[in-house]
């Protein structure tokens, strides 16, 4: 089981990182603008890596990504570097969406050259229109976002956090855009089967607020995560690592995740089956009407994101 990583800065070595502690590829191929730095990031984690299972680390160019199952896409520029810590600023990632869609203009081509086949994850953000730039680009489906994984992780920590519950107790999703307008599903959200609401309530915490705090928590992680280590990195490394994994491993796992859907006209998070080939089914959640209509505003957000990329 092969993998490439484009990209190789912070996000891109803690994808690797994470991939290699997991063990879920025996092959990993790093390809970076900079040959130097590709080859510091897999000598530096292949020293460690004779902890985990056997595997096979180095860097390379785009032709020996030949044969790789998935290839996750992490090059672009940042948040700190594009500008895009206002957490006033609506935009947020979208800000980053003009810059990184010419870096995929060059790479993704690159990519489907030498293995066309393969599953392409956009990492980079705002992965979910870069996601329909790099679908555009493939002209395949066998491309997904990490869209919303991680906030669903991010959901589920901090109502653990703030009920006193482990969070692997908590079943909580986020929807729709990675980003600002993204949607949390509190009326399907359980702690043991009961509903987090209904939790909430028993804990004696003023709901509106309890919301309010939790949102703006999982919202600005990524900025509050930035404004202490300069990029954030690990999370989305081991979430990118697991979705890597469900796709070699061909597991059927459902989790939120970005994927193009026709009724939405754009990329997007629903709770998808996700194995070989990338996403094989999606369920469209029980919701409220009130997360009905802020899942449609979300995807209406990110179409005009994507119609404001000046052509080329």
């Amino acid at each position: 089981m092969k993998v490439g990583v484009i990209g190789t800065g912070a996000v891109g070595a803690a994808c690797v990182l994470a991939t290699v502690m997991r063990g879920t590829a025996r092959e990993i191929v790093l390809v970076d603008r900079t040959r130097k730095r590709a080859q510091a990031v897999s000598t530096d984690i292949g020293y460690g890596a004779a902890l985990s299972p056997m595997i096979d680390i180095r860097a390379g160019d785009y032709h020996e990504l030949a044969g790789a199952a998935l290839v996750m896409l992490t090059a672009g520029v940042n948040e700190r570097t594009g500008g895009a810590l206002d957490r006033n600023d609506p935009a947020g990632r979208l800000k980053l969406l003009e810059t990184n869609a010419r870096i995929y203009e060059d790479v993704v081509p690159q990519v489907v050259r030498a293995v066309p086949d393969a599953v392409l994850l956009v990492v980079t953000d705002p992965p979910d229109p870069l996601a329909d730039v790099a679908r555009r680009i493939a002209q395949h489906d066998r491309v997904l976002s990490t869209g919303t994984f991680l906030d669903s992780l991010r959901f589920r920590a901090h109502l653990a956090r703030h009920l006193g519950v482990s969070p692997s107790s908590v079943e909580a999703q986020v929807l729709g855009e990675h980003g600002t307008s993204q949607v949390f599903l509190w009326s399907s959200a359980r702690v043991a089967g009961v509903p987090v609401l209904d939790a909430i309530e028993r804990r004696g915490f003023a709901l509106k607020e309890f919301r309010s705090e939790i949102e703006g928590e999982v919202r600005y992680a990524n900025i509050t995560i930035i404004e202490g280590n300069s990029a954030s990195q690990y999370g989305i490394g081991m979430a990118s690592a697991r979705i890597a994994q469900a796709v070699l491993r061909d597991e059927r796992i459902v989790i939120p995740i970005g994927n193009y859907h026709p009724q939405y006209g754009v990329t997007l998070s629903l709770p998808s089956v996700i194995g070989h080939g990338g996403v094989i089914a999606t369920f469209e959640p029980d919701v409220s009407d009130d997360e009905r209509a802020a899942l449609e505003r979300s995807a209406e957000t990110l179409k005009k994101a994507r119609e404001n990329i000046p052509a080329r």
